[in-house]
């Protein structure tokens, strides 16, 4: 007789089992892992820039633009509106800006408030920014308006994704 260990049929089940259940188990969370990496991977096709307004419509007052956007959520396609307060600057510069507040995420308009006719003002807790979306000290919001990512091109006004400018005043 050789004295090569045999493997009982206990050992058998319970080497087979366990490989069978581990199959199983990563067939299982084979999808789920795929599911929730699957937007890192996805890659922007030609950039999130879309066509708002024509570069010759733009004046020195802040104007709201809106359009539309196709969003898709996992299995869910829908349209989405989008808004800025669009203006060109002293240096003739556009600016683009969010007209979320940064205090609690109201919709903040252009003199709109009689005491304040130059400045954006949020309604819900008396926010205020000044015409370059910087936050006025002592109200409500603590960072300045969001900037839309924007170029021009054959004369149209393209804009992307509002960034963040940080901290405020």
């Amino acid at each position: 007789m050789s004295d090569k260990k045999r493997v009982s049929r206990r050992q058998f089940l319970n080497y087979t089992l366990t490989g069978v259940g581990g199959f199983m188990a990563a067939g299982m969370l084979a999808p789920m892992v795929r599911f929730a990496i699957d937007p890192v991977l996805q890659t922007k096709e030609g950039g999130d820039m879309h066509s708002v307004a024509s570069v010759d419509e733009i004046t020195n007052e802040p104007t709201r633009v809106e359009w539309t956007i196709d969003q898709v959520d996992a299995w869910y396609e829908s349209e989405v509106q989008k808004t800025a307060w669009v203006y060109r600057n002293e240096n003739d510069e556009i600016v683009a800006l969010s007209p979320i507040c940064t205090h609690l995420g109201c919709t903040v308009d252009w003199a709109s408030q009689e005491d304040y006719p130059n400045q954006f003002y949020c309604p819900c807790h008396g926010g205020r920014y000044t015409k370059d979306g910087v936050n006025v000290p002592g109200t409500p919001p603590t960072a300045p308006l969001p900037v839309f990512e924007h170029k021009v091109e054959e004369g149209m006004l393209y804009l992307g994704d509002a960034q963040s400018r940080g901290g405020g005043s």
